[in-house]
């Protein structure tokens, strides 16, 4: 059984076989998704699909329209799974594979484009979006903001910041899946699951003991590094490699200040400046300020700060290494100057040894290369 393929094959594999999901992975999942957007619509299906589309944990109206966490959150969270598969397919197909078609890259090549293309995407919109909360949150003006009047403060969340975050854990998630719906080989597995696992682990620690103001600027701030050097290496793989080094360069001034930003800001936030907050481990009231998890959350950040500098110097190092190596093996050896030999001349001494007829032919030579005048 096979069905026309809107990538212009004449058929498409067989239906529930491994090509034909990946092949229609995002129409599939668009399937499951409208089966909450449609609950919506009948009241009875309503408080079923609602939990699924809509956040959870309000808080009373009398506090404000504020949002905090709990287990509802896990059905939202998979909507918006969902959802982030979608919209990866929609950017892959009328995006990235446009330009990968004009380009004409090797296979390889093409998956570090998909790559850095699917990663760009998120970097900015992420960027933009997590710099626009927190300028509504005042934490631009204000960096007091990120520690003061701990737990209050921090346990209820803006529709926005919320959001924010459960798009963050959703996208995060969302690359597992993605290993199976992409073909992405063994040897590039560990790589991609170790790095959505990272974030993933941040995120939710930052989300469950109420950091999340201080993981939203640290959150802009690494994505906009990042998005530099994303930036820079599909330019390096489209060709254009003037504007990629200097993409590169800028990667390379801001990448190292950003990472020593970030294990400055949090030693001084969990160290000393949350110290001075509320102590205790409350879990009712959202307080998770003590000396063991700030003491975790701290070094946590120091040791990944650390491994990613030392991943960029070693990286640096041995691409050095490697220019240097082929830099002495092109370079040609100078030949030692060797002086020509000059064409020997007959003494008559050498002549005069030799027999007499000897000695005639070789005046008869001598007189033949003379040039007649």
């Amino acid at each position: 059984m096979g069905m026309k393929n809107r990538r212009g094959n004449q058929k498409s594999p067989p239906v529930f076989s491994h090509e034909f999901v990946i092949q229609n992975h995002a129409d599939i999942v668009s399937c499951f998704a409208m089966v909450f957007v449609v609950g919506l619509m009948f009241q009875a299906t309503t408080p079923f699909s609602s939990l699924f589309v809509a956040l959870g944990h309000p808080t009373p109206p009398e506090i404000g329209s504020f949002y905090t966490y709990g287990l509802k959150d896990i059905s939202c969270i998979f909507f918006y799974l969902l959802i982030c598969i979608i919209v990866q397919a929609v950017v892959q197909e009328y995006l990235i594979d446009r330009m990968n078609r004009k380009l004409h890259l090797s296979k390889v090549n093409h998956r570090k484009f998909n790559e850095s293309g699917q990663l760009l995407v998120f970097y900015l919109v992420s960027v933009f979006w997590g710099a626009n909360i927190a300028h509504k949150e005042g934490l631009l003006s204000d960096l007091t903001g990120l520690w003061s009047n701990y737990p209050d403060a921090h346990a209820r969340m803006s529709f926005q910041q919320k959001f924010f975050f459960i798009i963050q854990i959703a996208y995060w998630l969302h690359q597992f899946p993605e290993l199976y719906f992409q073909k992405i080989k063994k040897d590039e597995v560990m790589q991609r699951v170790q790095m959505a696992f990272q974030y993933l682990v941040a995120i939710v620690v930052a989300y469950l003991f109420n950091f999340t103001k201080l993981a939203l600027c640290f959150l802009v701030i690494h994505y906009a590094s990042e998005s530099v050097f994303h930036v820079a290496r599909i330019l390096h793989l489209a060709g254009k490699q003037v504007a990629a080094r200097k993409a590169f360069m800028v990667r390379n001034v801001v990448y190292v200040p950003v990472r020593i930003l970030a294990i400055v800001a949090s030693v001084s936030v969990f160290i000393f400046k949350l110290a001075k907050e509320k102590q205790g481990f409350d879990f009712a009231t959202g307080n998770f300020n003590t000396q063991l998890i700030r003491l975790n959350c701290a070094i946590s950040m120091f040791f990944s700060q650390s491994w990613l500098l030392w991943n960029y110097v070693s990286f640096h190092l041995r691409k050095r290494s490697e220019r240097v190596a082929q830099t002495t093996v092109h370079v040609p050896k100078k030949k030692a100057h060797r002086p020509k030999p000059e064409p020997k001349q007959t003494n008559e001494e050498d002549v005069n040894e030799l027999p007499e007829v000897d000695q005639n032919t070789s005046k008869d030579l001598r007189q033949r290369k003379v040039p007649a005048k």
